[in-house]
């Protein structure tokens, strides 16, 4: 019997998503938006390209968490874009709603699943999920860190002229803003990018990193990224839908893990058919924990607000 992954949210985030998962083939797809015929007509469209992308699966659009029920996957992309000069935190209450509706919903008619919170400010949003559901922490997490780290990766690829393939890298703590990258071990091919690159010429390019989601909000006026974040969700839910324990960087809740206790912050995991199976603590310098508590301490004053 074929998996069951839904998508809360039939914008360009979501409805990429699910493109995504359809094409791969990895599960039936259930499409659910709020806005009567918006999830029904992308899902349709979505369910006509299958037969050219070689998939079975099944696609549907609904308006109803009935039609959602006992999903394997839930993957959360409800709530306000980005707009120009608009950061993540801005967002906070405005989706903080959102989410929470979202997060309801799933508890009573997928109590088993497995969430994966994309709605920015996504490191909290995903511990606002977890607290209403009252899931495991296992079983929810956010997706942040594997999209900062495959823009570092083809920023990188584009100032060495080398495949992004070949290019390795960590980056830990809050989403985004918050991010805190580890040069020392980003590599090519195993050769650490320090020995390539020039320190200053790093910082630049991890400077544009944090900024990533706010150069293409620039850009494109009206909207935010979708293609990348689809993406970023798609390795995860593959990881977890064939038990490939890939190593990712994912917001996931933290007991003591880094020193960092009840909070959901970036760090690297094994990701498998259970979810979370194991946290990576990984030793940091001096300096590197500095910027980690720091990040951590910008994602709980989110928290703070959010009174949960």
């Amino acid at each position: 019997m074929r998996k069951k992954i839904t998508v809360i949210g039939a914008g360009n985030v979501g409805a990429t998503t699910a493109q995504l998962i359809a094409k791969d083939g990895l599960a039936d797809v259930v499409l659910y938006d709020i806005i009567e015929g918006v999830p029904q007509g992308k899902a349709l469209d979505i369910a006509e390209a299958c037969p050219l992308w070689d998939s079975s699966v099944f696609v549907k659009g609904t308006n109803s968490y009935e039609d959602t029920g006992d999903s394997d996957i839930v993957v959360i992309t409800a709530g306000f874009p980005r707009k120009p000069n608009m950061s993540r935190d801005d967002l906070l209450h405005a989706n903080a709603g959102v989410v929470k509706s979202a997060s309801d919903a799933i508890a009573k008619t997928s109590p088993n699943a497995i969430i994966i919170v994309v709605t920015n400010p996504m490191d909290a949003m995903a511990q606002l999920a977890w607290k209403t559901t009252e899931f495991s922490c296992r079983r929810v997490m956010g997706m942040g860190g594997i999209l900062d780290s495959s823009r570092f990766r083809t920023f990188l690829a584009w100032e060495l002229n080398v495949s992004p393939e070949d290019i390795e890298t960590i980056i830990l703590g809050g989403h985004g803003d918050q991010m805190v990258p580890i040069p020392r071990f980003t590599t090519v091919k195993g050769i650490p990018v320090t020995e390539l690159l020039k320190k200053s010429t790093i910082d630049a390019l991890l400077k544009r990193t944090s900024s990533g989601g706010a150069e293409i909000v620039g850009l494109l006026k009206t909207g935010s990224a979708y293609y990348a974040p689809a993406a970023a969700v798609l390795q995860m839910v593959k990881s977890i839908i064939n038990d490939e324990k890939r190593l990712l960087p994912c917001a996931v809740y933290l007991n003591g893990e880094y020193g960092i206790k009840d909070l959901y912050v970036g760090v690297p995991v094994i990701l498998g058919k259970d979810g979370v199976e194991r946290v990576i603590e990984i030793k940091l310098i001096k300096e590197e924990k500095a910027l980690f508590k720091e990040s951590c301490a910008s994602v709980k004053k989110l928290i703070k607000k959010l009174a949960i």
